[in-house]
């Protein structure tokens, strides 16, 4: 089959969404939304702890975000692009309320704020600790809304079309390499569709799912890097993935391990090893609330210095009736282990939680590929540099979601469709019997990334991860080649080339900076004791 759409949206995320409200606002064309499971099985929906905004302008202002932003980033963001987000976070904030989407207020009617690690003030707008859920909700009744977005649910997209699927000779070289739609794998009839598009956003989300341990979900596999950098497009900072220092320690409870979110340090909650002894001191003046980089590594050595599989969180000391108001869903997941945060010490370790690279992009969200989009989790626009600073993902987001949505308007009209481009062939292709080896490839994926690309690294685990992938890689393609298209394999394939962007990107770096660091090229801050 073959559709034709003048907005391609891959990815229904709070990026996806929102510039699917705007573009089709336009009402400039048809617009489609492919989404790889459900709607409301987004990262977007797993995040707790809230968006970052300056809403009280009584204390906070522009310049201390920004900078609060560039500090986290260790320098390396990029200073325009954490200017339009701070900037013009404000104004998505208020396009998001008359979506439909609730943040908490106080009695006066203001936000209630909250501060979290690396904040140097209170700017977090939530929802009690599942605004990402409350995000996603909100977006999604306004999409299902909208007469002329057509929402393609449990569709995969297998690859971007570019003049390669043509018969021309594309490299990393070619000057102008353009996209024309995608590939998309619709598994009822279990056939490989041709979506035709003038305009394409990808906006697949995050890629934890390469690590045993993630707060992500299981379709956080990196699809929208994988995808773009197979078709010669540019990425960028795949070295800096974010670990979020406290996800719920639950043996079996990997993909996603529940996460507790930071604004639970920000409310007063203390770091401490099992005997009660707290340790952030030795690391950070900021104590708990240093940025996550820090209060990661920092955890991950008192784990192998004590022998430990964790270490604890403690907020037995506020106020329990606040504690239960502020936090009631991680409350309730903890009793329902048999612990009770007002009494008992949540037991936490660190889990892959969110890649600060991805695809390169500039102000207007436009990649390296000309009529390709990139925003969200999937894209680098800059913001982040070497970590991101808590709560900046969503509001990212929706900014770039607003200028790439006002950009591609500007310029759908000058492109038409692609009558030339051939349909999926699959010919020849069997179907595969083999699902085991695509289950213990995922398997070693994770064991290699978590074992030799993880919160520490050294060179010489580097080379063995990279290694091991490549052997990975070329079992996977020969089995590519001769089976029908499958969302398994068809992530298996994601996973390995996001995996090899990460040890490469991290290989190259011989620093260490931000997120990544490795035992070769020590950081004196983190060594002092």
């Amino acid at each position: 089959m073959v559709y034709k759409y003048d907005f391609l949206i891959i990815g229904a995320g709070v990026a996806g969404m929102s510039y699917a409200l705007k573009v089709a606002r336009a009402k400039k064309g048809k617009v489609c939304l492919i989404c790889k499971t459900s709607l409301d099985e987004a990262n977007t929906s797993f995040a707790q702890g809230g968006v970052a905004s300056v809403t009280n302008l009584a204390v906070d202002d522009f310049e201390k975000h920004i900078e609060d932003t560039m500090i986290a980033g260790d320098y390396i963001s990029d200073r325009a692009a954490v200017e339009q987000v701070v900037r013009n976070a404000p104004e998505q904030i208020k396009e998001l309320v008359q979506w439909g989407v609730n943040f908490d207020k106080k009695s006066d009617g203001t936000f209630d704020l909250h501060r979290e690690g690396g904040h140097s003030e209170f700017r977090i707008l939530h929802h009690a600790d599942d605004t990402g859920a409350e995000i996603q909700r909100g977006l999604m009744e306004a999409v299902r809304r909208a007469p002329n977005i057509d929402i393609k649910e449990n569709h995969f997209a297998v690859e971007i079309i570019t003049q390669h699927h043509l018969g021309a000779k594309v490299t990393r070289r070619t000057p102008y390499i353009n996209c024309y739609g995608a590939y998309v794998l619709n598994p009822e009839t279990e056939k490989v569709d041709t979506y035709l598009s003038k305009v394409t956003l990808m906006c697949t989300g995050g890629c934890g799912a390469v690590y045993q341990t993630t707060t992500n979900p299981v379709i956080a596999t990196g699809d929208g890097e994988a995808m773009v950098y197979r078709a010669k497009g540019t990425v960028q900072d795949m070295e800096f993935v974010q670990f979020h220092p406290t996800a719920l320690y639950s043996p079996g409870e990997t993909h996603p391990a529940f996460l507790i979110t930071e604004a639970m340090r920000g409310y007063g909650g203390i770091l401490r090893l099992p005997n009660g002894e707290s340790f952030m001191e030795k690391y950070d003046e900021r104590l708990s609330l240093a940025p996550r980089d820090i209060v990661a590594r920092a955890i991950d050595k008192e784990m192998k210095i004590h022998g430990l599989d964790h270490v604890c969180l403690d907020v037995t000391h506020k106020d329990p009736a606040e504690t239960r108001k502020h936090f009631p869903n991680i409350y309730q997941k903890c009793l329902s282990m048999g612990i009770d945060i007002t009494t008992d010490y949540i037991p936490v370790r660190p889990a892959a939680h969110y890649m600060c690279g991805g695809i390169k992009v500039d102000l207007n969200g436009c990649s390296s590929i000309e009529r390709l989009y990139a925003i969200g989790e999937c894209s680098c626009t800059g913001l982040h540099g070497g970590n991101r600073l808590a709560s900046n993902s969503l509001i990212e987001a929706v900014v770039y979601a607003d200028a790439a949505a006002k950009h591609s308007l500007e310029h759908v009209d000058l492109y038409d469709f692609n009558e030339k481009v051939p349909e999926w062939n699959d010919e020849g292709t069997l179907t595969n019997e083999e699902k085991v080896l695509i289950t213990q490839s995922v398997k070693e994926v994770g064991e290699i990334m978590s074992n030799y690309v993880g919160i520490v690294r050294s060179d010489l685990r580097l080379h063995r991860a990279w290694v091991r992938l490549d052997t990975l890689y070329e079992e996977t393609e020969n089995l590519f080649k001769r089976v029908k298209a499958t969302k398994d394999i068809c992530e298996l394939r994601n996973m390995i080339n996001v995996g090899y962007l990460i040890t490469r990107f991290a290989l190259e770096r011989k620093e260490s900076r931000g997120l990544h660091y490795t035992i070769d090229y020590p950081a004196h801050a983190y060594d002092k004791e």
